[in-house]
């Protein structure tokens, strides 16, 4: 959290970061219920969710992503949620819901493909992959690197930390489960965190769906402004068949006669 908000304060919860906490909060205390209900049910939707390798390979593409929202143990899910909440709503305060969620789910995409590749190159590694880490990666990245020099509150503990000395100690630590049995887990947030400084390197400044929105309604104005351009041509080859003038500006606006060119008053 910023040093602006206090060693104490905890920030806004709204917006898309709010709705990932609770989709993740939903789908986890659903599956604890299932599993009390009926632990042969849970096991077959954690199956058709968690990211396998080899289902994937199968044709379960939707696992790409919805990994992400199976979470396991209350003390893992817990600081991933708290990480996420402090992370999200930094980054959305900023730079808005859609960007938020576009680097979010870019770096979930990339965690799981991390993890394919794994697969593909050693087979032995194949492990069922699930939690929001990698999204968080992604997101821990952007802040780094865009914010390094904002002071936030290595939480639990009570002291601050840079933002770009926070991004390299989950780095290492990341780097040394590599060589733990938590070998694939480890990979799977690296691919999360590359896919993230990817984003933010070549994404566009307001992201891939402003971007996308303002190229759809340039288009459709500037198909507009042709038709337009057209039938004042138009109108002009059927005006001069009854031997009148008519005129036209270059955005096919009509050019009133009686009217001076250089009169601005209208404009005030």
């Amino acid at each position: 959290m910023p040093r602006s908000a206090g060693l104490l304060a905890f920030p806004d919860f709204r917006g898309f970061t709010r709705q990932l906490i609770l989709w993740n909060l939903g789908t986890y205390f659903a599956l604890l219920l299932l599993g009390v209900a009926s632990g042969a049910a849970a096991f077959n939707v954690v199956s058709w969710t968690a990211l396998i390798p080899s289902a994937v390979f199968h044709g379960y593409i939707w696992q790409l992503i919805t990994y992400s929202f199976v979470n396991q143990g209350i003390l893992n899910t817990a600081f991933a949620l708290l990480s996420l909440w402090f992370l999200g709503s930094f980054l959305e305060g900023i730079h808005g819901s859609r960007w938020l969620a576009e680097i979010y789910f870019v770096s979930v995409l990339g965690a799981g493909l991390a993890a394919l590749a794994l697969y593909a190159a050693m087979p032995s590694e194949a492990v069922a992959l699930a939690g929001c880490w990698g999204g968080i990666f992604g997101l821990l990245v952007a802040f780094g690197v865009l914010y390094g020099d904002q002071e936030f509150m290595m939480f639990p503990l009570p002291m601050m930390i840079k933002a770009k000395y926070l991004v390299w100690v989950y780095m290492l630590i990341t780097l040394a489960m590599l060589f733990s049995s938590e070998r694939a887990f480890a990979f799977s947030q690296l691919g999360g965190a590359l896919f993230g400084y990817l984003y933010i390197k070549f994404a566009p400044r307001r992201g891939f769906a402003k971007a996308s929105s303002e190229q759809y309604f340039g288009l459709r104005n500037n198909y507009y402004r042709w038709k337009r351009r057209r039938a004042a041509k138009k109108f002009e080859v059927y005006m001069r068949k009854q031997n009148r003038e008519v005129s036209f500006d270059k955005e096919g606006r009509y050019i009133d006669p009686d009217k001076d060119p250089n009169d601005r008053r209208w404009m005030n």
